[in-house]
């Protein structure tokens, strides 16, 4: 467990004594974006739009299962996307980085070479996303541009902005690092395009659930088998993600009995990692696999998982997408767009539960928030986003661009 793991999501001694430094770093950061907004620091624009799916809070919040569903979408709608990202956990000498399915994580970051294997879709990786970004459109012939985390890089100028949050553990205890999980003060996420909440959404948000029922073998990726099948034995649960705990009920939630052993956030696995005395099966994340697949023993099984989102949510966001692209000259292939149906299983009852602050979220009855329904609708009212909804433009983007409206007042 994290040191914010442990203080970071509860009111407590520790967080009280650093509640100082957290409104420094929090006055800090609101300084640094308004610098950019208002023009004292340059920001550099793209010629196609640039989409950045991020979050205010430290760690996982399912970012990169969003942005592998968004190319998908893109893709159907006759977009052509690339992807930036940083590269986190990277080691190349050299920046920025082509990023194909055979890549070394270790080289390129792990979040990078599982959207390569996923996607099947340009990305380049860097430091410097600006860079990244341009050297992205030099080499491909990309009309839209997807940047995997970077909602705090504000040099490079964004048409639209996704803001991803933990349906079940929120923003914390709600203040900045280092007495809380934040980046930014909650506020940000009043001027954020859309809030979606992984697992269970408030009002004012879109609902995300990731589905993962599945394992595939490491050794031989060909072999897949239902999670129902380990369900008569124990099995070893491997997770080296933001959130190991949400992997590990993910399992239990399919009926298997585990034996926890959790990593921290882009752990940089060895073989003895997954040596056990006992010789049980091994679970472990998708992410995880891309680094451990070259030693993994026999018996090692990946779990991928699936964003599924409101139809409203991709919807509005390719409306709005249409508006930028059209302001910016980029014309989609009406002959490659999709006529696949959206016809979608039925979903299990959403139920309202009301949570001890008396908030009111909206989620699925007996399943946690990365399992679930495909057909899914926003949630409940009850945010803890007082003031307007998600949605509303944000004051970064120039009068000139599209999209764009009058600035909010950042408070």
């Amino acid at each position: 467990m994290t040191f914010l793991d442990r203080y970071g999501y509860s009111l407590n001694g520790v967080a009280v004594l650093l509640w100082p430094l957290s409104l420094l770093f929090g006055l800090a950061a609101r300084v640094r974006r308004l610098l950019y907004l208002h023009g004292l620091r340059r920001s550099e624009a793209l010629p196609v739009p640039l989409i950045v799916v991020g979050n205010i809070t430290v760690g996982g919040a399912g970012k990169t299962p969003l942005v592998a569903r968004l190319v998908d979408l893109l893709r159907d709608a006759g977009y052509q996307p690339g992807i930036i990202s940083r590269g986190y956990g990277g080691q190349s000498a050299q920046w920025p980085q082509h990023v194909r399915a055979n890549s070394d994580p270790q080289q390129v970051g792990d979040e990078p070479v599982l959207l390569a294997r996923r996607c099947r879709c340009p990305i380049v990786v860097g430091p410097d996303r600006v860079a990244a970004a341009r050297t992205l459109l030099d080499t491909y012939g990309c009309n839209v541009i997807l940047s995997d985390d970077g909602l705090q890089h504000y040099r490079l100028r964004r048409d639209l902005e996704i803001a991803v949050v933990d349906g079940f553990r929120r923003l914390g205890n709600g203040a900045c690092l280092p007495a809380g999980p934040l980046r930014e003060p909650p506020s940000r996420l009043r001027a954020v395009d859309f809030v979606v909440g992984n697992g269970a959404a408030r009002g004012g948000e879109y609902l995300m659930c990731l589905r993962g029922d599945r394992a595939v073998n490491l050794t031989d990726p060909g072999i897949s088998v239902s999670l129902a099948g380990f369900s008569q034995s124990t099995v070893h649960a491997v997770a080296g993600i933001g959130d190991p705990g949400r992997f590990f009920d993910q399992l239990r939630h399919a009926r298997l009995r585990i034996l926890e052993h959790p990593f921290p956030d882009h752990h940089a696995f060895r073989p003895e990692d997954l040596q056990f005395p006992q010789d049980l099966p091994v679970l472990m994340t998708e992410k995880d696999a891309v680094k451990c697949q070259t030693f993994a023993p026999e018996g090692c099984w990946c779990v991928p998982v699936s964003a599924r989102l409101e139809l409203a949510f991709e919807e509005d966001l390719l409306k709005r997408l249409a508006s930028v692209a059209m302001a910016k000259g980029i014309r989609r292939d009406h002959s490659r767009a999709s006529q696949r149906s959206r016809r979608l299983p039925p979903a299990p009852p959403i139920v309202n539960e009301v949570k001890d602050d008396g908030q009111e979220i909206a989620g699925y009855a007996g399943v946690p928030g990365q399992q679930g329904s495909a057909d899914l609708r926003q949630g409940a009212a009850g945010a803890d986003l007082p003031g307007k909804p998600a949605g509303l433009s944000d004051p970064r983007r120039h009068s000139g661009d599209a999209g764009s409206r009058s600035a909010p007042v950042e408070r």
